[in-house]
């Protein structure tokens, strides 16, 4: 069984007690979240689409980290102009506990 689910504005596909990295969302390690923006659920061969969806994806936060170091580099050539950059993304570690 697994879904397709809307979160922080990116669509996963999930199953249960998978592990995944979202843009940071607000809570503590620990703390139980679910999102109701459920897009598709197939439940062994029998899809259901769109507004026939009336589940909800209950998660875990694990963790927040940061991602890779981002670095952009501006240069425009025979004017010393030189400009660097970068930046580290949030991401939120997550485990799906429940797809009900």
């Amino acid at each position: 069984m697994f879904a397709v689910v809307k979160i922080a504005g990116q669509q996963f596909k999930v199953q249960k007690d998978q592990e995944i990295f979202v843009q940071q969302l607000q809570g503590n390690i620990g703390d139980k979240v679910q999102f109701s923006e459920v897009l598709l659920v197939d439940n062994g061969g029998k899809p259901t689409v769109g507004t026939d969806v009336k589940s909800v994806v209950k998660a875990e936060i694990l963790s927040h980290v940061q991602g890779d170091k981002v670095i952009a580099f501006k240069m425009k050539r025979r004017k010393g102009f030189r400009k660097k950059v970068g930046h580290r993304t949030h991401f939120t570690k997550i485990r799906i506990n429940e797809i009900a």
